[in-house]
């Protein structure tokens, strides 16, 4: 569903940010110290409970320990030219690789990737995207061909956000569309609140508002791990561990003798392909957006599949209520990577709210008829009806009944111990 709520009601703290923090642009804050400090008492506990279960294996199978393997050669598709001109960029200090597509003349889409991922991640969009835009497939500060700091001030949000403003400047425009998925849509949120005045417009791809993701992160099993990422160096050799079968869980789309799957097993073979992942999980959980700012001023398109295992679909309404204008889109029998399981729709969807381009509704259909989208809705959520009947009236509420008919939604985050015990 759409909505435009540009008409809204103001709510309670609107307008009420303290004018120095307006000034210098402080749009983010920290948790409380009691709940800072939980985390890291935490972190101790689930560092322990997986040292034992590790442990345990490897009295059992000591070869497991030794069970890494380094690549030396990256396979073709990360360093050939088919997809675009492969470039760097130095910004005070840190280098940052880029894949480019398109004509310089036209207006800039920037694609940011999510965890654990690369530049690679947009193979399906970059050809299609390239026809109407100047694409750029950024590896972001910690991943790929960039620079990868250990150092976990490296990755404190201040920084990347500034990051990100200097290379947009650096490609130089004043502004552009960011897309971002996973992680890459987490750290867009942060942006286009921080510089609205950067992007035309976001598409959030299986990724809620960070006020909403971090929220109910605390409810699921996947706690366990971010809390145990807060300890170094162990969560890095664990993520190594059986060739780095971490790899094999979370790309359960890819098959085993998949090309790209082996790229994916290049770009995280050793230690520190980890680190800087991992460091951003290691600042982003401390992390709100204000809740009295503005709401979001560029239109945002949130995109997510309807068999997400990551995010489900109360979290994305949910996330509505921090934009003034927004499109909400589901992908038909996609999960956590509708950009590459479904590229051919997905890719629909960027164009029509990116170029306003129309597709014949008898090739594919430009938007998916109203009761085959409730009806996605229905059956992904049977199982959440009290909260998803609250979300619904609170969305009803803003959106002049628009979605009066949509049935109830729920929301779950992903488990780090629904991945096999080893």
């Amino acid at each position: 569903f759409d909505s435009d709520q540009s008409d809204r009601k103001p709510r309670a703290g609107d307008g009420a940010l303290d004018s120095a923090a307006m000034a210098k642009g402080m749009r983010i804050q920290s948790i409380s110290v009691w709940n800072t400090c939980r985390i890291h008492a935490l972190s101790f506990v689930f560092a322990g409970w997986v040292v034992l279960k590790r442990m345990v294996k490897w009295v059992w199978d000591p070869a497991g320990l030794h069970s890494i393997h380094v690549r030396d050669n990256p396979p073709s598709c990360l360093i050939d030219s088919t997809l675009g001109q492969h470039k760097y960029v130095k910004l005070k200090g840190v280098k940052l690789h880029y894949v480019e597509s398109g004509p310089k003349d036209q207006p800039v889409v920037l694609l940011l990737h999510g965890f654990p991922d690369c530049w690679l991640s947009w193979r399906y969009q970059i050809p299609t995207l390239s026809q109407y835009f100047r694409v750029i497939a950024l590896d972001l500060k910690g991943f790929g061909d960039s620079d990868k700091p250990i150092w976990r001030t490296s990755y404190r949000i201040d920084t990347i956000l500034d990051e990100i403003k200097q290379f947009i400047h650096a490609l130089g425009v004043t502004s552009c569309t960011i897309v971002g998925h996973d992680l890459g849509a987490l750290i867009g949120w942060y942006f286009v609140h921080q510089s609205p005045n950067l992007v035309n417009k976001f598409f959030a791809v299986s990724c809620p508002h960070p006020n909403i993701y971090w929220k109910m992160v605390s409810t699921t099993c996947n706690y366990q791990w971010l809390n145990f990422v807060q300890i170094p160096y162990l969560p890095e050799m664990d993520a190594l561990k059986d060739d780095v079968k971490i790899i094999d869980q979370y790309y359960k789309h890819l098959q085993s003798n998949d090309v790209f799957l082996e790229a994916y097993k290049y770009s995280f073979c050793r230690k520190e392909d980890w680190t800087g992942p991992i460091n951003y999980y290691r600042n982003l959980p401390f992390l709100r957006i204000k809740e009295d700012v503005d709401h979001i001023e560029p239109t945002v398109i949130l995109i997510t599949g309807n068999k997400d295992p990551f995010v489900k679909l109360e979290g994305i309404v949910k996330s509505t209520e921090y934009c003034e204008k927004f499109h909400m889109k589901i992908i038909d029998g996609a999960e956590h990577f509708p950009h590459q399981e479904n590229p051919e729709m997905f890719n629909k969807v960027i164009l029509k709210y990116a170029v306003n381009k129309r597709v014949d509704a008898s090739k594919g259909v430009e938007r998916s008829p109203s009761k085959r989208i409730m009806e996605g809705l229905f059956g992904a959520v049977t199982n959440t009806v009290k909260y998803g009947n609250s979300v619904i009236d609170n969305v009803q509420k803003r959106t002049n009944g628009v979605v009066s008919s949509i049935p109830s939604i729920g929301l779950s985050l992903s488990s780090y111990n629904n991945q096999p015990n080893n």
